[in-house]
C-alpha cells in the first residue's frame, strides 16, 4: 500500500527505493537523495526480532541513515497519517 504511495516521485518529488540494501541489510524504502529509511514493523515477512532491528538501525544510523518507523497497521489504517508524517519529515530535512 504504502509503495504505491512513494513510488515514482508522488511524495514531494523524492526518489525512493524499495528493498534497498544498504550495506549488509536491506530497509523496507529508502531515499538516497535524504539518506531517509522507512522500516514498518509488525509484518508477517520481518523475522527478525526487535534486538536485531535495533542493531541494523544503530549500524546504519552510524553510517547518516535517518530512519522513519511506521507499524504495519498504521499503514493498513491510516494511510493518510503515515504520508502526513514523511511528507512533515521532508520539510524539515529541506
Amino acid at each position: 500500500m504504502l509503495w504505491k504511495c512513494l513510488k515514482g516521485k508522488q511524495i514531494l518529488g523524492y526518489v525512493f527505493h524499495r528493498q534497498k540494501p544498504l550495506y549488509y541489510y536491506i530497509v523496507d524504502f529508502y531515499c538516497p537523495k535524504l539518506m531517509l529509511a522507512i522500516e514498518i514493523d509488525g509484518k508477517e515477512s520481518h523475522e527478525s526480532n526487535e534486538d536485531q532491528d535495533k542493531k541494523r538501525q544503530l549500524f546504519l544510523e552510524n553510517r547518516g541513515i535517518k530512519f522513519l518507523r511506521f507499524k504495519e497497521i498504521e499503514v493498513r489504517n491510516d494511510l493518510k497519517f503515515v504520508l502526513k508524517e514523511i511528507e512533515k519529515y521532508i520539510i524539515r530535512c529541506q
